[in-house]
């Protein structure tokens, strides 16, 4: 039995891939600390994991709040320190976002992992900028035009490396002279299907492992009456506080030979909707437990709800919002698993439109399909469980 400590971020995109893993290491028997937002204490008490708060900073400056580079940083690695001392941990996995646990485990010495809970944002050559949305190209002379931007991207990762380094120094660690040294050299996990990656040279110490799918326990909803395919409307609980992807969805497929099934995430509606015939709108949803029912969902294109989709066999209509939701938007439309509609179309003739491609395609269903099949096969906690499992081990 290993003692293992992780972090991760509060956001569900990040905390939601941790504890799947941390339920899988404290399912083969080791002893696991998770620290991260005290919302979720209690249900990393009941996956079987000790729980540690983590400091709720400030990630990035505001006007309001401006804050030197990774000064809050290293605020919340002195905040950590005590807590891997009580800990006494064979091995600490740090999310990609929290680089206190992974920079409190360097400085006592203890092998650190880094869990990228979504596709790898590090360049490679010919790889469009991570986030903007945009594809991979086809062509040399594509991936020429992309490799054209490499000094300005690397002028930005310069800067990170500086400020990265000078918070290393605060904290009485060397300098690194690599970027996205945020990133473990020893062991990162990539925790998505590897179909959404783009084709690269990986090194040695990163492994796509597949989606580390976790949710908060929630029944079954009663779904709309009839045998029509099955639409989920699951929008982001963030991104869009006036609902408009909702509204446009509901609206758009009014009158189609399709039955939705649209969820406000518990954010309160701010003024009335007319639901057809056709529609059920609930607070929650559980996506475990209703997605294998879809046909397709329709979404902003989080991470955990592209993957959790494609787990279960279902065509992701993305309209992305924010975020990384551009670059997963992307990468299902160069995977053939999904469509992509951009932001500005989140109307309802263009979502009719693209629920109808997504339903109608061979193709994407089949791409779809695919997917499932291969998380059925590969379990992503479990492949990641055994990385940590052999990083510990090694000390």
């Amino acid at each position: 039995m290993s003692r293992l400590f992780l972090g991760a971020f509060g956001d569900p995109g990040h905390a939601f891939p941790m504890i799947a893993l941390g339920r899988a290491l404290a399912a083969r028997g080791h002893d696991v600390t998770l620290q991260t937002w005290r919302r979720w204490e209690a249900h990393v008490r009941a996956e079987g994991m000790r729980f540690a708060p983590a400091p709720e900073y400030q990630v990035f400056p505001t006007r309001e709040r401006p804050l030197k580079p990774y000064e809050a940083v290293v605020r919340a690695t002195r905040d950590t320190l005590p807590q891997l001392e009580a800990a006494r941990p064979d091995a600490v996995v740090a999310d990609i976002l929290t680089l206190a646990p992974a920079l409190a485990g360097e400085t006592l010495g203890v092998p650190v992992a880094t869990l990228i809970p979504h596709v790898d944002p590090r360049p490679a050559p010919g790889f469009p900028p991570y986030s903007i949305g945009a594809r991979l190209p086809r062509t040399a002379l594509g991936r020429a035009l992309w490799d054209a931007t490499a000094p300005l991207i690397g002028r930005g990762l310069e800067l990170g490396r500086r400020e990265l380094n000078e918070t290393r120094r605060r904290l009485g660690l060397p300098a690194l002279d690599r970027v996205h040294g945020g990133i473990s050299d020893r062991l990162a996990l990539v925790a998505t299907f590897p179909q959404l990656e783009y084709p690269r040279a990986w090194p040695p110490s990163t492994h796509v492992v597949g989606p580390l799918l976790w949710e908060q326990p929630y029944g079954d909803v009663d779904l709309p009456p009839g045998d029509g395919p099955l639409v989920l409307v699951a929008p982001s609980t963030v991104q869009d506080p006036e609902h408009r992807l909702l509204r446009a969805a509901v609206r758009g497929l009014a009158g189609e030979p399709v039955r939705v099934l649209a969820t406000t995430n518990r954010r309160p509606l701010a003024a009335p909707l007319d639901l057809p015939a056709n529609a059920r709108l609930v607070d929650w949803v559980s996506y475990a437990r209703t997605m294998p029912r879809c046909d397709a969902v329709v979404c902003h294109g989080g991470h955990g709800t592209v993957v959790r989709a494609l787990s279960s066999g279902c065509v992701p209509v993305v309209v992305p919002a924010g975020g990384d939701m551009s670059e997963n938007a992307a990468r299902v439309d160069w995977a053939g698993a999904g469509v992509r509609l951009p932001r500005r179309w989140a109307d309802p003739g263009p979502v009719r439109l693209a629920v109808r491609r997504a339903l109608r395609e061979p193709a994407l269903r089949a791409r779809a399909r695919e997917l499932a099949a291969w998380a059925r096969e590969h379990d992503g906690a479990a492949r990641a469980a055994e990385l940590v499992e052999a990083l510990a081990a090694d000390g």
